[in-house]
């Protein structure tokens, strides 16, 4: 199972999420959900308007946020911060929070949440408000993270890598460096760099969200998984080939890829691409990738040997 589909900031409040007098300028848009064919995820974006506001409330499930534009002030657990594009915040299930928007300035975020957030034919409940912790938000100080601060949890802050060759670049001298600790490690691979924003370091349990950049000549040959994942294009093109179906995304496509569902990306392109990734229910320790390559292989050696 996938699904590709477009995304843009043009749209009307899909009601899944109906706050009623409990938020206001608040829309959302879902992107992935179980009408692509999702099990356990729900990815959406969502905005705020000017003044808008979402009160203090809990979910039974977990939920992330990578923001996009504006300055929104956002409450997790005791603790309140302004975000900023780049900034990310986790809310662990049952942990208290909620938003405002102070600024002149739509604030937009891209959201996900697992489980699946119930719907409103359900009949049944997994979001629920709280009282406020004290000052309304219109006077509340809230200031931007701290991010050098061991204290901060559960927000971070990622824009993307430069080329790789910038990116390990490293001057000074080898002593007296500031640290850089696996909240700010890079995996590389195949000319690929990957950030970890939301993932078990931060205290996620049930989800993962990172940034992927390709270098030109970048490549992730064909494989599957056995969790789902969805793939939010920010800048570039790049060539895909989709359960066997050669295709391309670019800057406002969104894909999905359900569990099993073979995919590969080749940046044949002169220009770096970039995207946001994210993973549901989070991979396992072990046998996260299938290489169906591999397995071709040994199943031609066993022709081979008449096995």
């Amino acid at each position: 199972m996938y699904f590709a589909g477009k995304w843009s900031w043009s749209f009307a409040d899909d009601g899944v999420h109906n706050y009623g007098a409990r938020a206001h300028g608040y829309t959302r848009s879902g992107l992935v959900g179980n009408q692509t064919g999702a099990v356990h995820t729900e990815l959406g974006l969502c905005r705020l308007a000017a003044g808008g506001w979402v009160d203090r409330h809990v979910h039974s499930f977990e939920q992330c946020v990578y923001v996009l534009g504006g300055r929104p002030v956002v409450e997790v657990g005791p603790q309140r911060f302004r975000l900023a594009p780049g900034d990310y915040a986790l809310f662990p299930v049952a942990t208290p929070h909620s938003w405002r928007n102070n600024g002149s300035e739509e604030a937009r975020w891209l959201e996900l949440s697992t489980p699946q957030p119930l719907t409103p034919s359900s009949g049944r409940e997994d979001t629920y408000f709280l009282p406020s912790l004290g000052p309304s938000g219109e006077t509340a100080a809230a200031e931007a993270p701290n991010f050098q601060d061991p204290t901060i949890g559960n927000v971070g802050h990622y824009v993307g890598t430069p080329p790789q060759y910038e990116a390990f670049a490293v001057s000074g001298p080898a002593r007296g460096r500031a640290p850089a600790g696996m909240d700010t490690a890079l995996l590389a691979y195949s000319g690929i760099s990957i950030k970890m924003l939301v993932d078990l370091n931060l205290g996620a349990e049930l989800l993962t969200m990172f940034m992927v950049d390709y270098e030109p000549g970048g490549a992730a040959q064909v494989h599957d998984h056995p969790f789902e994942e969805t793939y939010f294009f920010l800048e570039g093109e790049i060539e895909a080939e989709i359960e066997g179906e050669k295709t391309s995304f670019r800057a406002g496509d969104v894909l999905f890829c359900g569990v099993g569902a073979l995919h590969g990306f080749f940046n044949t392109s002169p220009g770096r691409v970039r995207w946001i990734e994210t993973q549901a229910p989070q991979p396992p320790r072990r046998h996260s990738y299938r290489w169906p390559a591999h397995w071709e292989q040994f199943s031609a050696q066993l022709r081979r040997d008449g096995k």
